[in-house]
């Protein structure tokens, strides 16, 4: 049964599409597409119950997510991601889901995960400092998690290192205008964020170790549903994925649109050349088979947490080769098919090329990476153990 914020996104579509050049434009999402994206629920979709959200299926998710991007690749990012945000901080603590939610349901969230910043121990937290790249949504957000270094009082990281996730509220960080220009995504605001100083209790930190297997941090803040149980490098990868694999699905249709009545006069019509007609087939069977392939593989990891068994390192590491090699399978069908969309698919006023822009920035993303993800899989289903070095984003 589709759910009900996936029917809402299917509803605005036409208007989702609308906003798209404003918000490319704008270098962050319209004001417009905010609007439409909080309205229809997308980033409460992961979100507790408890504080108004729909603790939905994950595919339910990523379903919600593609039919935004294929409409808006930049509106589908950040959606995508802030709702995976929403998930996270239900991990945590409380008293910070409390500070978060309490003042209302549609709080959003955005983060920069690399530990470009520090935080010094302190008095019942840590002060912390640093810049990050790539907050995506950051101008619409009131809260950011943050990666930083566990530093010694003399301000450097320690040895051996340990990170820390750290949820720093809007009055704590500053959104840095004029860094977020880029080919492609252009309208989610992935700007630079700081922080200066900024004391940070430690009920708001989160060691990234105890949501790796989907465990530890689920019972420690007393949500232990499925959902609770996921790995967070499943759910990170979906949110990254899912909005990649939509941009090719509106690019496919976008393209067939765009064909199905485009003449030349030096050439056979598009929808009379068989050599374009089957390369446009294949193309789009790839697509479909990597939509399903990334909601299969989060099926099969919810429906495994459901039992309430532990996920192994092998099951994880099968669900990250797959959504990876789902996210390029995608991509390089989405430049199969622009690539027999003739010389007007590059105007600027024609959403093709920004679709397939959209698309190559989001595969350049670390979620995408496939060397150590593929290496790391191939080794555990010969049931040897990977080292350290290929097991930290699995």
């Amino acid at each position: 049964m589709t759910h009900e914020v996936v029917r809402r996104v299917a509803g605005i579509a036409g208007e989702v599409a609308a906003t798209a050049q404003e918000t490319e434009r704008l270098g962050r999402l319209a004001d417009e597409s905010v609007k439409l994206v909080r309205a229809a629920g997308v980033v409460r979709l992961l979100q507790p119950a408890e504080y108004g959200g729909y603790e939905a299926h994950p595919r339910d998710c990523a379903e919600a997510v593609m039919k935004l991007a294929a409409q808006c690749g930049s509106t589908g990012w950040v959606g995508s991601v802030a709702a995976v945000h929403a998930w996270e901080t239900a991990l945590m603590d409380r008293r910070l889901q409390d500070e978060v939610w309490g003042p209302g349901p549609d709080t959003w969230i955005s983060s920069a995960y690399a530990p470009q910043g520090v935080a010094v121990p302190a008095d019942g937290g840590y002060v912390l400092r640093g810049r990050w790249n790539f907050s995506s949504g950051s101008d619409h957000c009131d809260w950011v998690v943050l990666g930083a270094l566990v530093a010694g009082a003399d301000g450097r990281a320690a040895q051996p290192a340990r990170m820390l996730h750290v949820v720093v509220p809007r009055a704590d960080f500053t959104v840095v205008d004029g860094t977020w220009d880029v080919i492609g995504l252009c309208g989610t605001g992935s700007k630079d964020v700081t922080v200066e100083d900024a004391f940070v209790p430690a009920y708001r930190t989160l060691d990234p170790a105890d949501v790796v297997d989907g465990t530890a941090a689920a019972e420690r803040a007393g949500r232990t549903g499925a959902l609770y149980r996921l790995p967070f490098w499943a759910m990170l990868p979906l949110g990254i994925t899912a909005p990649v694999i939509g941009i090719c699905e509106g690019a496919l249709a976008a393209h067939l649109a765009y064909q199905r009545d485009r003449v030349s006069p030096s050439a056979p019509r598009p929808a009379d050349d068989p050599y374009v007609l089957y390369a446009v087939s294949e193309a789009a069977a790839e697509i479909a088979a990597s939509r399903s392939q990334l909601l299969d593989g989060i099926s099969r990891l919810y429906d495994l947490a459901g039992t309430g068994r532990p996920i192994t390192f092998a099951d994880r590491a099968a669900f990250r080769r797959d959504q990876t090699r789902s996210a390029w399978r995608a991509v390089t069908a989405l430049d199969t098919v622009f690539a027999r969309s003739g010389g007007n698919a590059v105007r600027r006023h024609n959403i093709m090329q920004r679709h397939w822009r959209d698309a190559h920035v989001g595969l350049q993303h670390a979620a995408h990476i496939p060397g150590t993800i593929y290496h790391a899989t191939t080794l555990t289903t010969m049931n040897i153990t990977p080292s350290t070095p290929l097991r930290p984003t699995i």
